[in-house]
């Protein structure tokens, strides 16, 4: 199922900044060997990942749900340059693609992976970050969003990908993702120290900005 007509994305990719050579063989080699290719962020949306990173210009990022590191690599082009990009995933075979990109890229020293369960993990990083992105496993969404808010610096920025999950969100019949994704859209909206917008792009990206501690 295609996000929008087909048309459509072409044509916003047409008058959208071309990719990168090294984006181009990272997006080719998902779709051609890697499982569950439609999880790769992709063109339209790795530019808006890279452009809300190059405004807030982090000193530091973090990202739950590494993939094949499409979108670790759009969100390290707003790094500062002594910056850094942390990147949580649980499955090997996605993170040794996005380490052999990693590795060919000018962001090599600038980004740093973690294998394993992310509410782990996240506790034990003892760092302040001025942008987060969450694009793993949907039923923790809630979870993450709450081990990451006490790590995100006051006026730093929380994205969260998936938030229309296919348009499900709207359905009355919804499956044990869909009711997390929901649940993850009213709490982030109800929380006061956070300003929302949810965008209707691609599968939906919920962006928070965080106003108080």
């Amino acid at each position: 199922m295609d996000f929008i007509k087909k048309e459509i994305s072409d044509y916003a990719n047409l008058f959208t900044e071309k990719e990168s050579d090294i984006l181009k063989d990272l997006n080719r080699e998902t779709w051609k060997n890697v499982l569950h290719p439609r999880m790769l962020s992709g063109h339209l949306q790795g530019k808006i990942l890279s452009t809300i990173s190059k405004m807030i210009t982090p000193n530091k990022i973090i990202e739950i749900g590494t993939y094949t590191g499409y979108s670790a690599l759009c969100l390290a082009e707003g790094l500062n340059k002594s910056g850094i990009l942390h990147t949580i995933d649980c499955n090997e075979e996605y993170i040794s693609v996005a380490k052999k990109y990693f590795i060919k890229s000018k962001f090599k020293n600038n980004i740093k992976q973690f294998y394993g369960n992310a509410i782990d993990i996240i506790p034990k990083l003892k760092h302040k970050y001025q942008l987060a992105f969450i694009d793993a496993d949907k039923e923790n969404y809630s979870k993450y969003y709450d081990l990451l808010f006490d790590k995100l610096e006051l006026g730093g920025y929380i994205i969260a990908d998936n938030v229309l999950w296919s348009g499900k969100v709207l359905n009355e019949t919804k499956d044990k993702d869909t009711i997390a994704i929901q649940k993850f859209n009213k709490k982030i909206y109800n929380d006061k120290k956070i300003e929302t917008l949810l965008l209707p792009i691609r599968d939906g990206i919920m962006i928070g900005k965080k106003i108080a501690n």
